[in-house]
């Protein structure tokens, strides 16, 4: 059955081509499983509840934006009766019934793992001309706000440069009685009434009340201005669009922005936790995570049931907390072709769990072909990063790039191109960072106070759980770009490392005793045969490397919009310096897990292509890109 939604139609209709339904929630009451839902252009203001799940990748039920035409779902709704109090100020007063159950301006942003709780910040939002405006504390701040011209990065304690700054005056307030909700901006000159001005409303644009609503599909959408909760991996995490803890959704082609929090959720509900460290006090964030993966496997968490999802082509831009976020709903998905930007550069709120993705537990889940930049930190995989693969990614202007936390492997990052200062920051064991261009800082720390699950290869059986001593990672075929005046760049902090696990062992057993001394020893490094460049420093074991010190590549990404280029020039040294192409074969399984680096279906994997897809020689060039040549590289990326 194909059933149609047309501004023009109405839901006492039959919902076909020709007496189309007025909402996509009449139709998501009839769909049912094969049945597929065309929505016509125009503006819809409701937050779609997908009632009944499909059966199979057959038989999906499929939500899709007519073709060429423009769709867009918002959880906002247009306000036009504004008075003016005084000067730029404005307020509204709305009865509170208008909200219903869910009143964006007294629901707060907070939970577990959120950090910047002096300062209490509203999942409510202002928009002008679809401007996000910036939430005060007091009426006060009203009348006269400073435009800032940077904020402190909370995580490095660096200054950063804010992207609009003219943004930064645009500001609002809101009062709550019992029964009404006056909203107060500050429209800097402009006539609220004679302009588009909206306001968050509802909390989601696209996500099911119920778990378990399968096999969906959402194509060609626009969505925005969604009034989303933080999201931390020890709560519900709901999103703007989300599938809710289930299985087999495909999100594609759709352009998704303006969330609070978090755009796309593929995580968990609320009964394997929610926010009990923050509601009860008696236990830290950690152990209540823990709990929740046992109580997850418990009820029956596993491939066959969650997860395997598929997230391609999105645009996602503009939100408070993440592009996508998800903790063990995220299991055996595929994440590529994305193109994210703007994620949490307003910097309003702060916590743990920030990052274009966020995702914890990413079991056997491949993130390929994103661009994402501008962001405070690109992509951060925490806990359980098991059989991921994050491959042919260009990161650039963000703050961060990379952040791999409290996991065992294995884990392959290959043939990505890094750019920020903060490149990669390596808080685990057990990964394999192949052929990627490195132009930033490595920053390795062990984490000997928290131990975290692993599990069976390719499954969500808890196999046992360990803490992070370091190490046990292979570099092979990078390219590393050091920058005069940064420290941290290279390999060199893996310095007094052991090469092998016959020499680990022997490390261990030269004391008697059993835990303490694996805490002392420094875990098997494999690396070789990598190129370091502008005073980024080598592994001082590694045997083939190549080295010029002193060698300016003069490294950066042109982003001409629809299109974009990697510039960077390479020694003459470089064309004659090639690496193997490399494989399950040739890379160490990780000791930890005691498991091989291979394909999600237990294949051997054989990273035999570059960032362009373009098929590799047994030797090769090193770094993301076989087109990288001595000299002047000006080469398309995307």
């Amino acid at each position: 059955m194909e059933y149609h939604v047309s501004k023009t139609g109405a839901d006492q209709g039959q919902g076909t081509q020709h007496d189309p339904f007025l909402t996509i929630n009449k139709a998501a009451s009839a769909a049912v499983a094969g049945d597929k839902i065309i929505v016509h252009e125009g503006i819809y203001r409701e937050w779609v509840k997908p009632r009944y799940k499909g059966l199979s990748e057959q038989r999906r039920i499929i939500y899709q934006a007519a073709e060429d035409e423009q769709v867009v779902i918002k959880g906002s709704e247009h306000i036009q009766d504004w008075q003016q109090v005084e000067n730029h100020i404005w307020k509204v007063i709305l009865p509170n019934t208008f909200f219903g159950s869910f009143n964006p301006y007294v629901e707060e942003v907070s939970g577990d793992w959120l950090v910047t709780i002096e300062e209490t910040r509203h999942l409510g939002d202002v928009y002008l001309n679809g401007m996000s405006f910036y939430e005060v504390s007091q009426y006060d701040q009203l009348a006269a706000p400073v435009e800032k011209l940077e904020f402190k990065d909370l995580w490095t304690h660096e200054m950063v440069p804010v992207q609009n700054p003219k943004q930064t005056t645009y500001v609002w307030f809101a009062k709550v009685s019992p029964d009404h909700t006056t909203i107060y901006a500050n429209f800097q000159g402009a006539n609220p009434n004679k302009e588009l001005v909206e306001i968050n409303v509802r909390r989601s644009c696209f996500y099911p009340e119920e778990t378990g609503i399968d096999y969906i599909t959402v194509k060609g959408f626009e969505m925005a201005h969604a009034a989303t909760p933080w999201a931390p991996p020890t709560a519900d995490q709901p999103g703007l669009l989300g599938t809710n803890w289930s299985k087999g959704w495909i999100i594609e082609n759709n352009i998704i922005h303006d969330a609070k929090c978090s755009a796309i959720s593929i995580g968990k509900e609320a009964s394997t936790g929610h926010n009990y460290r923050t509601i009860r006090k008696d236990k830290p964030g950690y152990q209540y995570q823990l709990e929740s993966v046992f109580t997850a496997e418990r009820q029956g968490w596993s491939k066959e049931s969650i997860g395997s999802h598929l997230i391609r082509h999105n645009t996602i831009y503009d939100c408070g907390q993440n592009a996508i976020v998800g903790h063990l709903g995220c299991i055996f998905s595929e994440i590529h072709h994305n193109h994210i930007y703007n994620i949490a550069i307003k910097r309003e709120f702060w916590g743990h769990e920030i990052a274009g993705i966020k995702l914890h537990a990413p079991i056997d889940t491949h993130i390929h072909h994103n661009r994402i930049h501008d962001c405070t930190l690109g992509l951060w995989l925490d806990w359980q990063t098991q059989g991921t693969r994050i491959s042919k990614n260009l990161f650039y202007q963000n703050h961060r790039d990379l952040f791999i936390e409290v996991s065992h492997g294995p884990y392959i990052v290959d043939h990505n191109i890094l750019t920020a200062k903060h490149a990669l920051e390596n808080v685990a064991q057990g990964g394999a960072y192949i052929n990627n261009l490195i132009g930033g800082r490595m920053v390795h720390r062990k984490v000997l106070n928290r131990s975290t699950q692993y599990h069976l290869p390719h499954s969500t059986k808890i196999a046992g759980f360990s803490l992070i001593y370091g190490g046990d990672d292979r570099f092979y075929n990078n390219i590393i770009v050091g920058k005069d005046g940064w420290t941290g760049v290279g390999t060199s902090h893996f310095n007094n490392y052991t090469t092998s696990l016959a020499e680990y062992i022997e490390n261990v057993h030269k004391l008697h005793g059993d835990l303490e001394e694996f805490e002392l020893a420094e875990q098997p490094m494999f690396i070789n045969n990598n190129a370091y460049l502008n005073g980024a420093e080598p592994f001082e074991r590694e045997n083939v490397k190549l080295v010029e010190e002193s060698f300016g590549p003069d490294f950066f990404i042109v982003d001409q919009g629809d299109e974009g280029f990697l510039s960077i020039d390479l020694p003459e040294s470089f064309v004659n310096f090639l690496g193997e192409v490399h494989s399950t074969e040739t890379l160490p399984r990780v000791r930890i897990v005691d498991a091989e680096f291979e394909n999600p279906d237990g294949s051997n994997i054989i990273l035999d292509t570059d960032f362009l897809d373009n098929k590799k020689e047994n030797k090769s060039t090193l770094g993301p890109l076989t087109l990288l040549n001595k000299g002047k590289n000006y080469i398309k990326v995307w």
